[in-house]
């Protein structure tokens, strides 16, 4: 194809999609129905996993949950089993670990079937300023933020390429799209998660399968103990979001075969604002919106969760 005939063909496309965004943003695509659907959720015994796989529960899936605590695997099947989950299946998984994610893997396959739907959603924070974390809770934060994503793409994504179906859905942060103090490993991790999961986007398309989807969820922080005594400066335009709130707009964000989704929605402005602005009028607006000093009341999850 010549220059003027792929350049009209942008053009085109171009303004297409720009059409498409302005109609589906005033009238929602229609969510897709994921009953039947084999569901895995990492780090699925508390928090925003729990509240996902109850939400899938209600809507028909097969659950599989993964976590490294026995008894929040117990309780969160027992809590999606209440709320008309037909099949929960429970595996402990330290997905930090390659291998123990490949075995697991094996035995959700035998056991349950392909995954059609993988929420990487386990993730762990420390908190610390750069100077004062512990070599291996850097490693720590690393093999879980982002080292489990390949394994478990290494694990389940072979089988929906060969269908063309399913949907990777990768539990990102807002802080993967910008630095933030206290949170240096946290924040390299989470950039690596989402720069995994938007190059995987890329891969499928150009292999052509297009019908296994991506989504990459980049909220600010949330009210669960990982984030617990994190404070906004400004609540009303910058909130520390609810729990609920953020696991039904994920859900919303699969079902309607969302690419990214940004939490709250001041956030895709702010990032937006990162990639134009001057470094010191970016730093300005850190000061402004509290964000330097959000993580100096942080307490995050007692040891005994």
């Amino acid at each position: 194809m010549n220059f003027f005939l792929e350049t009209l063909r942008f053009v085109g496309l171009l303004t297409y999609y720009w059409l498409e965004t302005l109609v589906f943003f005033i009238v929602p695509k229609r969510k897709k129905n994921v009953s039947g659907e084999i569901v895995l959720i990492t780090g699925a015994g508390s928090g925003i996993g729990r509240l996902l796989s109850l939400k899938f529960a209600r809507l028909g899936a097969t659950v599989v949950l993964w976590d490294i605590s026995q008894e929040g695997l117990k309780e969160t099947s027992r809590l999606a089993r209440e709320n008309g989950a037909a099949r929960v299946h429970c595996y402990i998984c330290d997905c930090s670990k390659r291998q123990e994610v490949y075995t697991v893997a094996d035995k959700v396959k035998k056991e349950v079937g392909d995954v059609s739907i993988l929420v990487n959603n386990a993730g762990i924070v420390n908190g610390k300023t750069f100077l004062n974390i512990p070599d291996s809770l850097v490693e720590k934060t690393m093999e879980v933020n982002i080292m489990a994503h390949f394994w478990t793409y290494k694990a389940f994504l072979p089988a929906m390429v060969a269908s063309n179906h399913g949907h990777l859905v990768s539990i990102a942060s807002a802080a993967g799209l910008a630095g933030i103090s206290h949170l240096s490993d946290y924040c390299a991790s989470k950039f690596a998660a989402a720069g995994f999961a938007e190059s995987i986007f890329f891969e499928l398309r150009d292999l052509g399968k297009t019908g296994v989807k991506t989504t990459i969820v980049c909220p600010y922080a949330i009210k669960t103990g990982m984030f617990d005594g994190c404070e906004s400066k400004w609540p009303t335009l910058l909130p520390v979001l609810e729990p609920e709130y953020v696991a039904e707009k994920v859900i919303t964000a699969i079902r309607r075969d969302q690419e990214i989704l940004l939490l709250p929605r001041i956030v895709y402005l702010l990032v937006a604002l990162k990639s134009i602005l001057p470094v010191k009028i970016g730093v300005l607006l850190a000061e402004y919106f509290g964000v330097l000093e959000a993580m100096h009341t942080f307490r995050g999850r007692p040891k005994k969760e």
